[in-house]
Parts: C-alpha cells; structure tokens; sequence
C-alpha cells in the first residue's frame, strides 16, 4: 500500500488481525502477525499490532458488545502462537526469570487482560501460576508462599475492585514478607488513575502486558528471593 500512511496501515492491519480472531482464523492471524514482523521486527509488531488489538478485544468482553469465550480464547492462543515463534523457543526451554502469581482480585471477572499479562510473562521465561477471577487476598499470598514467587501481580478493571488490591498489601504486611513478596497492580483502572497504585499498596503498575516482564523483573531484583530454578 505504496499510497497510505503508516498510521493508516497500522489500522488497518489491527482491524484485520481483529477480524481474523473473530473469525478464529488462529492461521491468517498468525500469518499477519508474521508478515509484519518479519517487516518491522517481532517487538514492533507486537507493540504496534498485537497490544492494541488484544486492548480493543478486551474492551469488547468487558463491555457491552461481548464476545465468546472461544473468541477470548482464540485471542489469547493468537498471542501465545506469536510469542514462542517470535522467541524460536518453546515456554519448556525458555530459562527460568522467576515465579510469578496472578490473578483478578476479589470481586473482578474481567479476565482477558490478566490472560495477556501471563502470555507475556511466560515468553519471557516467567513460572506463572494464574488463579483466575476473583481472588481473596490470603490465596495470592498463600500460594505465593506456597510457590516461591517473588511476585504477585493483581488485576482489576474498576475502581471499586482496584481499592480490594489493598487487603493483599494489608496480607502482606500481615504476614512480614514484603521483603520477600512484591506486588503489582494492573488494568484499566491504573491507566486511567495511576495514584491508584499507591493508594492500593502496591510496588508498581505499567500500562500493557507487553510491558509486565519487565515490570516483573524490576520488582523481583528487589525481592531476596531472586530469581528461582
């Protein structure tokens, strides 16, 4: 497309990989993502592409205008297909930078996001132990324990979820393993009101999955615990 943009082709080509995992079409998504990588590099395609158009899939199940939970589904496997090609390992043979628990705090069900969060982590060598939707406070610092995690990161769309991240910094402290046990907080909630993340407690956010590796890793090389065989 000699004659367009490259705004313009970025659109479009997120509208495409949209409609291709709608259609769960996981081949001609993976071909897109491909293509564009090989054009542009594997991280620009990622940051370029892939993040915004798993954001506006997101914004769909959590919204009005839901999708299927295979829709969902396919979303997550298109982005997890990406990530090992892109590291030309499998998640097995990827050296180990630590152990992570995840999950939606108590009350939140919008899951997409914390899914992409543990895809990512995974393609960068993570343990990821993913608790699901609504998690009381005492099971993310239970199996972190549990584990031998150096981080807990926790998820919520709202505000009124996102203040519920705060009884997992009280466990923490409850507990006296802050030393030990970091914690992030994420989704929609901290891009739009980043002083959230100090009011709930926690050690960091960031604002896309794709940045959570190295949210992670900072957050660990704080921790004692380090990095975990």
């Amino acid at each position: 497309m000699p004659d367009m943009d490259m705004e313009t082709v970025i659109l479009e080509t997120r509208a495409r990989l949209m409609a291709a995992i709608l259609d769960a079409d996981r081949a001609r998504a993976a071909a897109l993502l491909a293509d564009w990588g090989e054009a542009r590099g594997p991280e620009t395609a990622a940051i370029e592409i892939l993040e915004p158009t798993l954001e506006s899939i997101g914004a769909l199940w959590d919204g009005a205008q839901r999708i299927s939970l295979a829709q969902a589904y396919v979303a997550g496997k298109v982005a997890e297909d990406f990530l090992i090609a892109a590291a030309g390992k499998s998640w097995d043979e990827r050296p180990c930078a630590g152990i992570a628990v995840i999950g939606n705090i108590e009350d939140d069900f919008h899951s997409l996001g914390r899914r992409m969060v543990g895809i990512f982590l995974a393609s960068a060598g993570w343990k990821v132990y993913d608790l699901g939707n609504d998690v009381l406070a005492d099971a993310f610092v239970e199996t972190a324990l549990e584990v031998g995690a150096s981080v807990i990161g926790a998820s919520a769309m709202m505000y009124a979820t996102a203040m519920n991240i705060a009884s997992i910094r009280e466990e923490i402290d409850r507990r006296n393993v802050s030393s030990t046990i970091r914690l992030a907080a994420g989704g929609a909630v901290f891009r739009l009101r980043p002083e959230l993340v100090t009011e709930v407690g926690a050690d960091g956010t960031v604002g896309n999955a794709i940045r959570a590796p190295e949210l992670f890793s900072r957050l660990a090389a704080l921790s004692p615990r380090g990095v975990q065989p």
